[in-house]
C-alpha cells in the first residue's frame, strides 16, 4: 500500500475542541486540544498546533495488538517508557526511561489511549522551552453528551479503529497539515 503525501486537519465548524481529518479521499471526525487549534502553542495550554509537520515513529503496545501496518519506524512501548514535558529539562520534548526525576507522560496507560501512538513532528528541531511537548496522534478518549470524542491536551485523537487504517497509510514522506 502507498503511503499517503499529506493529512489535513481543520476545526469543525461551531466545535473548538473536535476537529475533520482528511487523508486519501475519507473524512473522519478527531478530537483536538479542549481550547482547539493556535499557531502560538505553548506547554499546557489545551491547544493543538497549527502547521506542517512530519510524523515520527509510531509505539504500539504489543499486549494490546500487533504492529501497526505501514511504513513508518516502529517501537514497541515498554512499560518503563515515557515522555518529557517538563520545559526546563535537558530531555524536555524527548522520549524518556522511567522512573524520571524530570515531569513526564507514561506511554504505557491502562486507558488504552496510547495502545497505537504516532509522534508528531512539533517543537522538535530545534527544541523550545515551553512551546508545547507529547503532541501525538493516538486513540481519541470517548465523550459524553452531545459529542463522542473528548477534547485532548493538544493532541489528534481518531477513533482506535480509524488511528489503525490511517497508521497503516503514514510514511517518512507524510505530512500532517493542521489548519487555523
Amino acid at each position: 500500500m502507498t503511503s499517503l503525501s499529506r493529512v489535513r486537519v481543520a476545526r469543525r465548524p461551531g466545535c473548538r475542541s473536535e476537529g475533520l481529518l482528511f487523508a486519501g479521499g475519507r473524512m473522519l471526525r478527531c478530537a483536538l486540544g479542549r481550547n482547539g487549534i493556535r499557531a502560538l502553542k505553548r506547554e499546557g495550554d489545551g491547544a493543538t498546533p497549527a502547521g506542517r509537520f512530519p510524523f515520527g515513529r509510531a509505539w504500539w503496545r504489543a499486549d494490546r495488538g500487533l504492529p501497526p501496518a505501514g511504513n513508518l519506524r516502529q517501537r514497541r512501548i515498554r512499560r518503563d517508557d515515557g515522555w518529557c514535558d517538563a520545559p526546563g529539562a535537558a530531555c524536555y520534548n524527548r522520549p524518556v526511561r522511567l522512573p524520571c526525576r524530570a515531569s513526564h507522560e507514561e506511554m504505557w496507560r491502562a486507558d488504552g489511549l496510547y495502545d497505537l501512538v504516532v509522534e508528531i513532528g512539533w517543537n522538535l528541531s530545534p527544541r523550545r522551552s515551553r512551546h508545547g511537548s507529547a503532541i501525538f496522534l493516538h486513540a481519541a478518549r470517548p465523550g459524553s453528551g452531545f459529542t463522542d470524542l473528548a477534547p485532548t491536551a493538544g493532541c489528534v485523537a481518531l477513533r482506535p479503529a480509524d488511528l489503525r487504517r490511517l497508521a497503516a497509510r503514514l510514511g517518512p514522506r507524510t505530512r500532517l497539515v493542521v489548519c487555523l
